[in-house]
């Protein structure tokens, strides 16, 4: 893995900020909304996260690091649409669950990966991108994102009745 550069510690900072405070967020209110202050870190959090993934180049192309970025900042736009209009109708806070959610697990994945690449320093776990055991993380990941999701819906369909 290529030396980090200022503007990747400074991403990787505000990014373990989004990871936590979407955690605590989710564990402690059963979804991300703008309505609470945890929530408010969070999206600001990710909207900084997302943003700075985009300014770097350590490869000198766009990646999947980039585009994971691209679609981190589309899911936010399209749950922040359902927090705070009624475009979606009665359907407007599931697709807010959905698209912050989304935006947690778009975190997870580059944060695995480097947290696997890179640690620890010196001596990481993993030496390639290519490593099974990275995609096991990834499915693993994708697998607690839908029973997530799955939850959140049911929990907010329960609030509603």
């Amino acid at each position: 893995m290529p030396e980090m550069i200022p503007l990747g510690w400074f991403h990787t900072v505000i990014g373990i900020i989004a990871l936590v405070s979407g955690g605590i967020t989710l564990a402690k209110f059963k979804e991300i909304s703008p309505g609470n202050r945890s929530g408010q870190i969070y999206l600001a959090a990710t909207l900084v996260t997302a943003g700075t993934a985009l300014a770097i180049f350590q490869h000198g192309e766009f990646g999947p690091g980039h585009a994971l970025a691209v679609m981190t900042l589309a899911a936010l736009a399209v749950g922040t649409v359902g927090a705070t209009t009624t475009l979606f109708g009665k359907l407007s806070r599931y697709v807010q669950a959905v698209g912050y959610s989304a935006t947690l697990f778009f975190h997870s994945v580059p944060a695995v990966t480097d947290g696997l690449l890179r640690l620890p320093v010196g001596d990481p776990v993993l030496t390639s991108i290519e490593d099974p055991i990275l995609k096991m993380c990834y499915l693993g990941l994708l697998v607690l994102f839908l029973v997530g999701v799955s939850l959140q819906m049911r929990w907010i369909y329960r609030q509603r009745a």
